[in-house]
């Protein structure tokens, strides 16, 4: 394989050997975007000298047999809206002024602290408000499997990225399936941990980061590291020493509950079932114990979500000056605009919804020890839409997995689980109890090991 192929953990280990070294490593992944940027436009600030610099810093340590970290070397790009001292952050809008942060927010500063190699940032749309690649500020994202498609978002430059082998570390943002919804749409695997479980800032309800990756075992290895304590964010759990590299776990004897009715939103693609459902049973034939899990979500906690959400955003948006308002996204400013004038008794009964979804997920899954669903009811749809509704009225119908495990702090995982007859991914929603992350990333190896081999990564356009 080549170097930009290669896992963290395959990386690493030609470190120790000597076998290889983290400049070799960090130009091997530069020549390989700059085949894939033109066409895929993942990247934001991506910044090939500095991160040679960083290379070279890590190569020196590697010889002296004194790594900074366990990621000491190891290409690593950032979602844009996680601070990195001194680069704006767009927030993937054309109407933020573009001032360099002032210092690292706490996921990029744990992996700069284990000297992880820092290439750049990737895309996100207006605000991390779309599952989509499109954005007012950053050139149109798009799926590395099929460039006519839409690579998901908010984190659609991470998940595009981590699919066409922009390096092996990739992390985003998730707040209603930001990481989740790309990483199904894109093939690859993503964890949401347990709110609190990665310090950030700033926090807000159900918001988290979340490796995004092509392997469980380098999202583990993130895990390690983003888990760290920081005290900026005052949200954030107690510190655990949890064994992240402990993956081995046998799914026999395992209480497994299985959805694919959400409830609401957009219908299931017979095919996204179909490949469900053999996951489900490929678990069965482990030894796993298999029940369905009723609907448990409600129009009602939805539109109650949107309306609190709509407020929030618009009062932001109608804060800026008339000239940047103009920059936003349409589809956004339309979207919000459903915001203004809501009465105090309609926010707080939408933003109350939050915690009807956290009793009623909590409530719904406790009668197993993961729960499986689709990450979303359909497959990547166009890359110039803002959602698969292009409706600012209806903008959630393809969220309905995803949301209610934000609400409810749970890990929630999305791993590939098959592809259509389109060769689009198909991702399997992975969702565990309350704060047992490790749990998740435990069943997630154990689903690499059962499901049946995967197609090759897509490759540049001319390769």
């Amino acid at each position: 394989m080549d170097l930009h192929e290669l896992s963290a953990i395959a990386l690493l280990d030609l470190y120790h050997r000597k076998a290889a070294s983290p400049v070799e490593v960090t130009r091997a992944v530069l020549r390989h975007i700059g085949r894939w940027e033109p066409h895929l436009h993942a990247t934001y600030a991506l910044d090939a000298e500095a991160a040679l610099v960083q290379a070279e810093a890590s190569q020196a340590r590697w010889l002296k047999g004194e790594p900074q970290g366990v990621l000491d070397g190891v290409p690593a790009m950032i979602k844009e809206n996680i601070a990195t001292r001194g680069v704006p952050v767009p927030l993937g809008t054309a109407a933020t002024e573009l001032l360099p942060a002032a210092q690292d927010a706490p996921p990029a500063a744990r992996l700069r602290e284990d000297g992880a190699v820092l290439l750049g940032k990737t895309t996100m749309p207006d605000y991390g408000m779309l599952s989509s690649g499109l954005s007012s500020f950053h050139a149109l994202t798009r799926n590395p499997w099929d460039l006519r498609m839409n690579p998901g978002g908010s984190s659609a430059g991470a998940a595009a990225g981590a699919a066409a082998g922009y390096g092996p570390l990739h992390l985003g943002t998730d707040i209603g399936g930001s990481v989740r919804l790309p990483a199904g749409w894109c093939g690859i695997f993503t964890l949401k941990p347990s709110l609190g479980r990665i310090p950030i800032h700033p926090p807000y309800a159900g918001r988290v980061a979340g490796p995004m990756t092509r392997s469980v075992a380098d999202a583990a290895l993130m895990m390690g590291v983003l888990s760290r304590p920081d005290a900026r964010d005052t949200t954030s759990l107690p510190w655990q020493d949890i064994a992240w590299q402990r993956l081995d776990r046998d799914p026999k004897g395992l209480r497994i509950g299985l959805q694919l009715d959400a409830g609401w939103g957009l219908p299931l693609d017979p095919e996204i079932r179909a490949a469900v459902e053999a996951a489900a049973r490929a678990f069965e034939q482990a030894g796993a114990i298999v029940g369905p899990v009723r609907p448990f979500m409600t129009r009602t906690m939805i539109d109650g979500m949107d309306a609190f959400w709509r407020c929030r955003s618009w009062l932001d948006i109608a804060a800026l000056p008339e000239s940047r308002r103009a920059r936003v996204l349409p589809f956004i400013v339309a979207w919000a605009r459903g915001g203004a004038g809501l009465s105090g008794e309609q926010v707080f009964r939408g933003y109350s919804q939050m915690g009807a979804m956290r009793d009623a997920a909590v409530s719904a899954c406790a009668p197993f020890d993961f729960v499986l669903t689709p990450t979303s009811p359909i497959a990547a749809y166009a890359a110039e839409l803002p959602s698969p509704t292009d409706d600012p009225s209806r903008p959630f119908e393809h969220i309905a997995f995803t949301l209610p495990f934000n609400m409810s702090e749970q890990p929630a995982a999305s791993i590939n689980c098959g592809h259509t007859s389109a060769g689009l991914p198909i991702g399997l929603q992975i969702v565990g109890q309350r704060h047992d992350d490790l749990g998740v990333l435990q069943l997630s190896r154990a689903w690499e090991r059962l499901r049946p081999a995967q197609r090759p990564w897509p490759l540049p356009p001319g390769d």
